[in-house]
């Protein structure tokens, strides 16, 4: 899901397959730490600039060293091992470059559908510029808040076909900007197709299609984006291996009254997560390494950006 798109994913990958919540009742989990180098280039970038001198101009580029602990704990339950909630970041998620957290409960059906209804306090959440256009003087920060719920349907009725919904609301505490057009609160429905096609015993590969739609309170940054994504696991004996691609087209509902047109824009993004079993041959660790590449192209240059990530780390499971 990519309400909020990141490629600073800093977990491990696996490949997702129909099966049991879990092997056994009880609680199990697992943690990772990783460390890298993230960069990222944006004008909404708050560590960037401060000061603009044109609403024309490109953003600066910004890198950071990160070290980021992240995982997840589940309690599986009832007596078929069928109903689960849990805390964290998933492994679907992160291995294909994205990172939320989530409280959920998921319910396995006889089919093999899962139902799984989660809440997910952070994925809105962040800072950003309360004027990202002033050229005036030196811009100030504000805090965005929000709050997103998220069903998904895992092997619809038993078949390979699964649904991902979310809805999502976005609150700018200190919206200065000056024109209504832009104004920044919304709301925003997110869908996500998808489709498992096993190639092999070892080989898997998930085609989705994406759909999003954000209702702001200024036309100029509301807008409907379609997308579509593709990732392929492959696990070879101790390596396990995903590469995801994906493209999408934003286009936004009414003219910008900054630029005199209609803003859309062409996201690209590339993501690669690596997992070696029983690193140093100590059991139920693994060595992981995630490489990310982002870019959103803009028919206005104000609004283009890219980032990336390279990372290292070593995962505990539990």
């Amino acid at each position: 899901m990519k309400l909020k798109y990141t490629i600073l994913a800093t977990s491990i990958m696996a490949m997702p397959a129909l099966a049991q919540l879990s092997d056994e009742a009880g609680f199990s989990g697992e943690i990772s730490l990783n460390a890298g180098m993230a960069s990222s280039t944006s004008n909404f970038n708050t560590d960037g600039d401060t000061n603009l001198t044109s609403v024309n101009q490109s953003a600066s580029e910004e890198s950071t060293f990160l070290v980021a602990p992240l995982g997840n704990i589940a309690y599986t339950f009832g007596e078929q091992l069928n109903q689960q909630v849990y805390t964290g970041t998933t492994r679907d998620d992160v291995a294909t470059g994205t990172v939320v957290l989530e409280v959920g409960y998921k319910y396995q059906l006889e089919s093999g559908m899962v139902i799984d209804a989660s809440f997910l306090p952070t994925i809105m959440s962040g800072e950003t510029w309360a004027d990202p256009y002033l050229t005036t003087g030196p811009r100030t920060e504000t805090d965005e808040t929000g709050n997103a719920f998220r069903l998904k349907l895992e092997s619809i009725a038993g078949s390979n076909f699964s649904l991902d919904m979310a809805y999502a609301t976005k609150d700018v505490e200190n919206d200065a900007i000056t024109f209504d057009e832009l104004k920044r609160d919304a709301d925003t429905v997110y869908l996500k197709g998808q489709y498992r096609q096993p190639l092999n015993r070892t080989t898997l590969l998930l085609p989705s299609i994406t759909y999003q739609s954000t209702s702001a309170d200024g036309k100029a940054s509301s807008f409907e984006e379609i997308g579509a994504e593709v990732s392929l696991f492959k696990a070879i004996n101790r390596h396990k291996l995903a590469l995801t691609a994906g493209y999408s087209r934003r286009s936004y509902d009414a003219t910008n009254p900054i630029y005199d047109k209609t803003r859309s824009d062409n996201k690209y993004n590339l993501f690669a997560a690596y997992e070696y079993d029983n690193f140093m041959d100590w059991e139920n660790w693994a060595f992981i390494s995630l490489a990310g590449y982002g870019t959103s192209q803009s028919n206005i240059t104000f609004y283009d950006e890219s980032e990336y990530l390279v990372s290292v780390g070593i995962n505990y499971k539990f």
